[in-house]
């Protein structure tokens, strides 16, 4: 049996199943002559495998199993433990004359006492495997099995979840109610979104997948609209990577719009980004009053005068400019509106942020439609949460993958819905969940340097949604590069390692 990690180097392994995805795979496993007895028995020896690794020196195992599938593989891992001499209890929620099909065919494999469920029953062990449900969940737990979560959560015993912690939605990562709060998780055949979505990121602790034995081309059957897991495999193929005969003119030429005099240095960030990402030029667009406090602190970044709207179209109407970014520290309101009207009538892939998304908040469909009008232009919007609901305040669904793929749908942007588990999601329905963004990323002007990092890649000819995807995962590598103390005028100067990362699996 072979537990993989998130670390796969195939797209196919970034692959996320929601838990009805999950459920056609299982199927379809069986329908091409795979027993799900087989499938069961697999999970629960991945499911052994790990608790072994956890135990160390320990050997005291309490299993508690549910009414469901989810319970069948904790019989398969209890007796698996026992066989290699770990001393195991294992507690039912219900009846063992009430479990079904293979569920029944695992319990009735194990021989050893099956206690009834409660809040007792781990008490004196050196881990906890949870199999009581899975991901498929569509209540809160209540009752008995409520009890034994809020005991589990403040006992000081380390916690092995089956497939999801109980309680734990596995496609939006949400809690129903009480959910236990595992120390580690073991899934099957691929992820799910609940398990990098938060808070379900955080309750699920590291995640093991485990191959058992569900061939790889029901991926194809299972079909799309697709989820990944963000990392290079997923893009990497549409990465600029600098060729040897190429020259400054042949990576593109950004812009940054900058802002009034005295807010100018988050546009200076995002240029910055985009310059550090590889762009050959990139030219700071500066209101008249701003000019010199720009040109004292800008050196390998141009700067070019402008004014209003009109002054940003002649700009722009260099095409040899071809990426714009707009929003960082612009100013909300009409003149704000009036330059993204600007960027996106030129035909420049154009990245918009903070305040030009803000300025579209009484007006979000004047936005759309300026999208729609050059629909081939690529267009990221890179919003925040509160950004978000301005933009989209009827969208409010829990989960934030389909608060990010409806947005996407109706604006026709790729949209960056930002975070801890930062969403990217396209028009066509294509999302990718990011998981590398170490915590210090939450300071000022970081979300002013991705902007900049995405427009870096549209100015290189990248695809919007790999642009955006490999944008944000750089962000989160150059973020982990520095550590604790990051300011975000570090992170362009530690891309470079996370670049040197990407060119090293380029070329693996």
């Amino acid at each position: 049996m072979v537990i993989s990690t998130r670390h796969e180097l195939t797209a196919a392994r970034l692959r996320l199943l929601t838990s009805e995805e999950m459920g056609k795979a299982d199927r379809r496993a069986i329908e091409l002559g795979t027993q799900g007895s087989a499938l069961m028995e697999a999970a629960g020896r991945g499911v052994a495998e790990m608790a072994r690794k956890i135990l160390g020196v320990g050997n005291r195992v309490a299993v508690l199993c549910g009414p469901g599938n989810n319970g069948g593989d904790g019989f398969v891992a209890a007796r698996l433990l026992r066989e290699q001499g770990c001393s195991v209890r294992v507690a039912l929620l219900g009846e063992i004359g009430s479990l079904k099909g293979d569920a029944s065919t695992a319990a009735a494999a194990w021989v050893g006492e099956v206690l009834p469920l409660s809040a007792t029953t781990f008490e004196g062990a050196d881990l906890v495997i949870d199999a009581l449900f899975g991901a498929g969940l569509a209540r809160a737990i209540s009752g008995t099995a409520a009890d034994v979560v809020e005991a589990l959560n403040a006992s000081p015993v380390p916690v092995l979840a089956v497939d999801v912690p109980s309680g734990l939605d596995g496609t939006t990562g949400q809690a129903l109610g009480p959910v236990v709060d595992a120390d580690c998780t073991v899934t099957f055949f691929r992820r799910k979104p609940g398990h990098l979505l938060m808070p379900g990121r955080v309750l699920c602790g590291p995640v093991a997948v485990c191959d058992i034995g569900i061939p790889e081309a029901v991926l194809v059957e299972i079909g799309f609209p697709a989820t990944w897991a963000n990392a290079p495999a997923l893009w990497t193929a549409a990465f600029p990577h600098p060729q040897l005969a190429g020259h400054k003119y042949s990576r593109g030429h950004a812009v940054a719009v900058s802002g009034p005099a005295a807010q100018t240095g988050a546009a200076r960030m995002a240029a910055r980004g985009a310059l550090r990402m590889g762009a050959g030029l990139v030219t700071v667009a500066s209101p008249q009053d701003a000019l010199l406090v720009n040109a004292a602190h800008l050196t390998a970044i141009m700067l070019l005068p402008f004014d209003g709207a009109g002054g940003l179209a002649r700009i722009l109407a260099d095409k040899r400019k071809n990426a714009v970014v707009l929003g960082p520290a612009l100013g909300v309101g009409a003149p704000t509106r009036e330059l993204v009207a600007a960027a996106l009538v030129s035909g420049a892939a154009t990245v918009l942020d903070a305040d030009a998304i803000t300025s579209y908040a009484e007006c979000p469909s004047a936005l759309f439609e300026a999208i729609a009008r050059t629909a081939d232009r690529p267009v990221v919007l890179t919003p925040h949460d509160g950004e978000f609901a301005r933009l989209f305040p009827d969208i409010d669904a829990p989960c934030k993958l389909q608060r990010a793929r409806t947005a996407a749908a109706r604006s026709g942007a790729v949209v960056v819905l930002k975070g801890p588990d930062t969403v990217i999601a396209a028009p066509d329905g294509r999302a990718a969940i990011n998981e590398n963004a170490p915590p210090w990323l939450a300071t000022a002007g970081a979300g002013d340097v991705l902007a900049g990092f995405v427009t870096g890649l549209l100015a290189q000819g990248m695809p919007a949604f790999e642009a955006a995807c490999a944008a944000v995962w750089l962000h989160g590598e150059a973020g982990a590069a520095h550590g604790p103390g990051l300011i975000a005028e570090d992170l362009p100067e530690y891309l470079m390692a996370a670049l040197r990362k990407v060119g090293q699996q380029a070329l693996a």
